[in-house]
């Protein structure tokens, strides 16, 4: 059972649902420790002071907001007597269409469950989100720093998914990208067709479990060959070999033809269906409507 991180309630209108805060991912990776390179010895984390590079410990350490020059301390009773409510609560503010939020601005997702007394109003805010097919907006504290919110009903629980603020999604105006369409790049209408089927040939049901770290899994096996050869507290010098790069005059239609070809010699060895949609699923595939800009 996951740890809860913080308590308090969801509040719209006048509703209110206590619940609770509960992590919805993990982390699943290597830990790569670091070691002095002659001794091999751990080298941990420490906290000093900037001035001397003595180490602090951590009771004696405290929160403090520069202005005008000094430092003015906070407890953290201080701190969350700021606002009281907005600790403890996560206000709804608007609703507002899913797909009108940009993905770069989607942090970090946690669930929430209800507390006692809390379950009827959480029910049906959780359903009115997916019959009106809305997710809300709200904003919320947690460790002391304020968030944007996006609560995002699934059929079993209401998810709470940070979002980064306006201010810190970058803008692509400084960028060298290509102009909206295709004739700046003088891309041909059959290279975007065959792109089109290479897409919907490789087009499947989402399922999150059939993918895996492969880097991860490379790193353990040459983890554990280096353990194996005895080598396991030696650097070895490896002569890494580049991949090579496409060329810019590349005849896109071949390569084009070439992957349609592998993708559809990979059904066939699987024995599922060549995925490559109707025609008139194209055409009403080239007549959407384009996808919105960062906002």
């Amino acid at each position: 059972m996951a740890r809860v991180m913080w308590k308090g309630a969801i509040s719209f209108g006048l509703l209110h649902a206590p619940v609770s805060l509960y992590p919805a991912i993990q982390q699943d990776e290597i830990d790569f420790d670091w070691l002095k390179r002659d001794t091999l010895q751990a080298v941990g984390y420490k906290r000093v002071v900037k001035d001397t590079g003595k180490e602090v410990d951590k009771d004696d350490i405290i929160k403090a907001v520069k202005y005008e020059g000094r430092y003015v301390v906070l407890s953290d009773e201080e701190i969350k007597a700021a606002n009281v409510k907005s600790t403890h609560t996560i206000d709804i503010v608007g609703f507002t269409d899913a797909e009108d939020v940009n993905f770069l601005f989607f942090e970090t997702p946690y669930y929430l469950a209800p507390t006692k007394g809390g379950e009827k109003v959480y029910a049906l805010l959780r359903e009115a989100l997916r019959k009106s097919k809305k997710i809300g907006i709200a904003l919320v504290v947690l460790h002391n720093k304020q968030h944007l919110a996006a609560l995002i009903a699934t059929p079993e629980a209401i998810v709470l998914n940070t979002l980064r603020w306006a201010t810190e999604v970058r803008s692509t105006e400084a960028l060298d990208l290509p102009e909206e369409g295709l004739k700046d790049v003088e891309v041909k209408p059959k290279e975007l067709t065959m792109a089109t089927q290479l897409i919907a040939s490789m087009t499947e049901d989402w399922d999150p479990t059939q993918y895996h770290d492969t880097f991860r899994d490379d790193i353990m096996a040459m983890v554990k060959k280096k353990y194996d050869e005895g080598m396991a507290e030696q650097v070895t010098d490896v002569k890494i070999e580049e991949s090579e790069t496409a060329d810019s005059e590349t005849d896109l239609t071949e390569l084009l033809r070439q992957s349609l070809q592998g993708t559809a010699n990979r059904s066939r060895r699987s024995g599922l269906p060549k995925k490559v949609p109707p025609p008139a699923a194209r055409k009403t595939a080239s007549r959407s409507r384009p996808s919105k800009s960062v906002h």
